[in-house]
């Protein structure tokens, strides 16, 4: 293709390259090769219409067959023993697939039931050719139930905050089984720790089993420190490896090829799930996570070209090579400490969420033990509150049953609340205490009064309190103390008729007097 030989494992810089969204200039640039070299491959990559994660799980020989100027030789169909063989190959590619089977063990098969056959390198260069052909070389390399790789999106989905409008970003987790490249896909809140082993565990009941090894990027809730060498778990998430049976297995540090995999699955995540999620709303983990579901089903069930689909490979292969999940799911536990505070809650540090407990532990000393899904307060080793975890930052989380009496009933005061008190007083109590709320400037400025005009209904009953709020509403005056006033004055009990005609009674008659009726 090019007039100067290049290495293959170029070709693959420059497909990764490409595949990051980088300029063909800059390209040319970091692999030293001409532009024209440059071009000639990405044009290649494309007419191939192999995947970069495909690309990067290639061999040397396949990779040379695919991308040289000439063609791959092409098998002669004149030899008898190929047209025998031919047939048969589909199966040995897929046979290969299972765990600690190889070409010489399909070799000695294929010997033992062929009484003239190729010998050992011809079969495997035929074999090799065909898979060059199909683009299912990567099968050869990943093992099925062997591992499980996993990592977190570099791009986030959004929850709503109703109470805000503000756009939350949340993370979401990828796991791939190379071999039969089923996909699995989950929102969460953070990559802590207990998000990672809720998703990982998640994945495995998706799956209904656990493979040999889970390879992760190196998240700090999977390892503590990285190394060339012997890299350093996080206690928590190596217990649940062993928990599920599993090994962990972190990539190593600047090798992007140990994650290739996975992040070819990120891209087709992004174009099969992101796209069609972006456009909507979700006020919930919940509710983003049941979207994700049908789009994730189609995705593992949609087939590759002229193969079968991500599930039916899976149910073909890997299933019955997974380890069994334990009876019992792990939960990850853990915990802080903490001082109730004046108001019935405590702080919930790792999210700066408060929460409350009852009203008689304030100012004791707590333990919050938690998962990626439940905060239990405990004192003295006794559970005393328990509430649905809670995110959101600077926010409460109040059960009303752990207020104190007068804290619980304040805590239900709003218009509709009085508004229902005062009628059971008639419905001119009612309207009076609904225009004394509206004459404040905040409903919650007139609260109190309310509270204080219900009050004196219940000492004075209900028709001597209709009587003194239809007085003062029709001097439109609204306040509690207009009311005390009024019954403390008894002018509630005064007949109106009377004293209006008292009033006129004492009124001199002069033409320029114009009595109270003219400014009705």
């Amino acid at each position: 293709m090019a007039n100067q030989p290049i290495s293959m494992q170029r070709i693959k810089q420059i497909i990764r390259y490409h595949h990051e969204g980088m300029a063909i200039k800059r390209i040319v640039k970091l692999t030293r090769t001409s532009r024209n070299t440059v071009k000639q491959y990405l044009l290649r990559y494309k007419k191939l219409g192999l995947a970069a994660a495909e690309i990067e799980s290639l061999d040397q020989y396949t990779l040379h067959q695919l991308f040289s100027d000439a063609p791959p030789k092409e098998l002669t169909k004149k030899d008898p023993r190929y047209e025998r063989l031919e047939p048969l190959l589909p199966d040995i590619v897929k046979a290969l697939r299972r765990r600690g089977m190889t070409i010489d063990k399909q070799w000695e098969i294929y010997a033992s039931r062929e009484v003239d056959h190729y010998q050992r390198t011809q079969f495997g260069a035929y074999i090799r050719q065909y898979i060059g052909r199909s683009k299912t070389s990567m099968l050869l390399e990943h093992r099925a139930g062997d591992k499980l790789y996993c990592d977190y999106t570099g791009d986030k989905l959004h929850l709503v905050d109703t109470d805000t409008g503000e756009l939350l970003p949340v993370e979401v987790f990828v796991g791939i089984l190379p071999c039969s490249q089923l996909i699995y896909v989950r929102a969460c809140y953070s990559q802590s720790t207990e998000d990672l082993v809720d998703c990982t565990r998640r994945c495995l009941e998706y799956l209904g089993g656990s493979p040999a090894a889970i390879v992760t990027d190196n998240l700090k809730a999977s390892v503590i420190k990285s190394s060339k060498y012997e890299p350093r778990l996080n206690q928590a998430f190596e217990s649940f490896g062993d928990h599920n049976s599993t090994a962990i297995l972190p990539t190593r540090a600047y090798k992007p090829k140990d994650k290739a995999l996975v992040e070819g699955a990120v891209n087709l995540v992004y174009q099969r799930i992101f796209s069609e999620l972006d456009p909507l709303v979700f006020i919930s983990l919940d509710e983003l996570n049941k979207a994700i579901v049908p789009l994730l089903d189609a995705l593992n069930r949609k087939s590759f070209k002229g193969e079968e689909s991500r599930s039916e490979r899976f149910e073909q292969m890997e299933r019955s090579l997974l380890k069994p999940l334990p009876e019992l799911a792990y939960e990850l536990h853990q915990s802080r400490q903490a001082t109730v505070m004046k108001n019935g809650h405590v702080n919930f540090s790792p999210d700066k969420h408060l929460y409350s407990v009852p009203f008689t532990y304030i100012g004791k000393q707590v333990r919050i033990v938690y998962t990626s899904e439940v905060v239990t307060v405990y004192h003295n080793y006794e559970p005393i509150a328990q509430h649905t975890r809670d995110y959101r930052r600077l926010r409460y989380t109040t059960d009303k049953n752990h207020l104190a009496s007068n804290h619980r009933f304040m805590s239900e005061w709003n218009p509709d609340f009085f508004i229902t008190k005062a009628a059971v007083y008639g419905a001119s109590v009612a309207q009076y205490v609904e225009k004394l709320m509206d004459s404040k400037a905040h409903p919650e400025q007139g609260y109190k009064a309310c509270l204080g005009v219900l009050n004196l209904a219940a000492r004075v009953g209900a028709e001597r309190i209709q009587r003194a709020c239809q007085r003062a509403d029709k001097y439109q005056n609204y306040s509690y103390w207009v009311i005390e006033d009024i019954l403390t004055k008894k002018l509630d009990e005064l007949d109106p008729e009377s004293e209006t005609l008292a009033d006129e009674q004492q009124t001199p008659s002069h033409v320029n007097i114009r009595g109270n009726k003219y400014y009705q």
